[in-house]
């Protein structure tokens, strides 16, 4: 078979969630693939997708093609689900019960398919191996969200817990993603910038922290932040994956600081709607340019 070639792939499971917030519970779709793939494709990546959910589900993955976004799909038998109970006083704090898990992904799964920036965008710990790691850094510069790695069943309880094997896998990785709770989870430090200067030195390049007020980046020895600051919020779900989708999208043709700033833009009015991001590219730089220009932090 002939490989097919692409700027992005995203890989994670799609998922079938439901968001509670202030005691509402509702339907949603979720995960890195459906959060990132949209965003990417309105900069005019070229992004495709790796995702395995169960057979009836097969036609809810039509909202990406139809936006002409390619997916390659494997059978599974489940599709993942989650339950996310979110806090009002502070949206990084979350509680999460399993509803389902699809299965885990394989060398085999992409192949076929190349890529400038293979994502891990994985929800669960077993999601993405640790081999997959290693073999998908072969094929492409890698990026990986930590989510996939320290979330962790326990019963039908998702809890947040240390990656033991964060040694073996992050020199693989590029470009590395986690928010302020799982950075302090895996470094110990609740100092955003003490925990990214450690997980640097664990083999990633480009760090990206967020939290509920934005974004701290830590590339090239340099520490760069950028607000979130949406007028109100009513899309909490898939605030980090759309920064970095949005980040590693841009670091295809612009230096760190400025995908670091146009990534803290587009998320910010992700915010201020549900479901991932589908607005406009022209609204996204007027807000990125209302801000400050100088945001380095020493």
């Amino acid at each position: 078979m002939i490989s097919q070639r692409f700027d992005i792939v995203l890989v994670g499971h799609f998922a079938r969630d439901k968001d509670v917030v202030n005691g509402e519970e509702r339907n949603v779709l979720g995960g890195a693939v459906y959060y990132g793939a949209f965003p990417l494709k309105l900069m005019g990546i070229n992004v495709a997708i790796v995702t395995k959910v169960a057979r009836e589900d097969f036609s809810k993955l039509a909202i990406f093609e139809k936006e002409g976004i390619p997916v390659f799909v494997k059978e599974s038998s489940q599709t993942t689900g989650i339950k996310n109970i979110y806090s009002s006083k502070n949206p990084d704090r979350r509680k999460h019960y399993l509803l389902g898990f699809a299965n885990p992904f394989t060398e085999e799964d992409l192949r076929h398919l190349e890529a400038k920036i293979i994502h891990i965008g994985a929800l669960i710990r077993g999601e993405a191996p640790l081999d997959l790691v290693r073999s998908l850094s072969k094929k492409a510069d890698l990026s990986l969200d930590v989510q996939g790695f320290v979330r962790v069943r326990e019963g039908n309880r998702l809890v947040i817990k240390d990656w033991e094997e964060k040694e073996q896998a992050l020199p693989y990785v590029k470009y590395l993603k986690a928010d302020r709770v799982e950075a302090e989870t895996l470094t110990g430090s609740s100092d955003m910038k003490s925990a990214a200067k450690t997980l640097a030195k664990l083999g990633p390049s480009e760090i990206l922290i967020t939290h509920k007020d934005g974004a701290v980046l830590f590339a090239q020895g340099k520490f760069y932040q950028a607000p979130f600051s949406p007028k109100f919020l009513k899309g909490r779900s898939g605030r980090g994956d759309t920064c970095i989708a949005a980040y590693i999208g841009k670091r295809l043709s612009l230096p760190a600081p400025e995908a670091l700033y146009f990534a803290a833009a587009l998320t910010t009015l992700k915010l201020e709607k549900e479901g991932p991001f589908k607005g406009k590219l022209e609204d996204v730089e007027a807000f990125q340019n209302s801000l400050p220009s100088n945001r380095i932090v020493q």
